[in-house]
Parts: C-alpha cells; sequence; structure tokens
C-alpha cells in the first residue's frame, strides 16, 4: 500500500454536496476532509470518485470552487475499467484537494464533444470552470496525482471557459 502524500491542509470556498447538491461553504480556518453538509450532514468528502451525469458535471463546473478532476470513461473500454480502482485510490490520496468525478461519455455525448474528447480513458483538470490540463490514456494512481498536481502548481494556462 503507498503512503498517503500529505494534502493541503485544508480546501476552501464553495463545495456541491455529492448527494443531496447543495451548495456548501468550507472555511479555510477548518480541515475540510472532515466536512459535513449543511443540509443532508453527509460527508462532503469520501475518498472516492463520484459518478455523475452531464447535469451533475455541469452542477460540479459551476458551482464547486476547488479544482476538478474527471475521468472520461465508457463501460465497453477495456482500458477505462482497468484504470477505474486507480482513479479510486487517486480519489483516497487527492480529496479534498480537489473533486475527483467519473463522467461515462456514452452517456454524455454534449459534454465529450464539447470538451474534444477523442480517446478515453481521458483526464480532464478543471479550475474555476477552465481546463488547465488533459492527458489520455490509461495510468497508474501515482501519476494521476503527479500529473493533477503538478498542472495544480503550474502558472494558470487555462485552455477554456466551460462554465
Amino acid at each position: 500500500m503507498q503512503a498517503r502524500q500529505s494534502p493541503a491542509p485544508t480546501a476552501a470556498g464553495r463545495v456541491l454536496c455529492p448527494r443531496c447538491r447543495a451548495v456548501n461553504r468550507l472555511p479555510p480556518d477548518k480541515p475540510a476532509a472532515k466536512a459535513k453538509c449543511g443540509s443532508c450532514r453527509e460527508p462532503l468528502f469520501a475518498g472516492r470518485a463520484i459518478p455523475v451525469d452531464e447535469a451533475g458535471f455541469e452542477l460540479h463546473l459551476r458551482r464547486d470552487e476547488i479544482p476538478i478532476l474527471v475521468d472520461m470513461w465508457a463501460p465497453w473500454c477495456g482500458p477505462c475499467r482497468a484504470m477505474a480502482p486507480m482513479f479510486e485510490q487517486a480519489a483516497r490520496n487527492l480529496e479534498p484537494e480537489m473533486r475527483l468525478l467519473k463522467l461515462n461519455v456514452d452517456e454524455a455525448p454534449q459534454t465529450a464533444s464539447r470538451l474534444g474528447v477523442q480517446g478515453i480513458p481521458a483526464l480532464y483538470l478543471f479550475r474555476e470552470g477552465r481546463v488547465l490540463a488533459r492527458t489520455t490514456g490509461l495510468q497508474n494512481a501515482e501519476t494521476i496525482q503527479r500529473w493533477a498536481r503538478a498542472h495544480l502548481a503550474a502558472p494558470a494556462n487555462a485552455q477554456g471557459d466551460l462554465r
């Protein structure tokens, strides 16, 4: 088992509850990993990727103020199925630094088209509704984590506003 790298101690800003979709404000002086939704009282971060449809993806994109990492996948894709447990492991290590979502491109053709998804599995990293980076192909959890953190630390080089 891999040791968890120490994430930022807190995340601050608005975060959408993955269960009831209420918007919650995370104070900068409290640990985000222990935050609960003010509406449904469920944890805001469970250390796992959240499956979303197009509407759910759009809500997270518009309302989450923390970075979003999306795995574009399809159930018929062998590399996508192979990467799924690695993306889950990355979620355990990356939350609450960022929100991890899974979007089935077969069920989200408009979003896949708008983003220009040409191959899967594909990872898209967003900050403030803008694509910071994208990559395709099977990756292990460590590579996913390193890639996401490196692009968050890099100077802003947004590829487009999608809000």
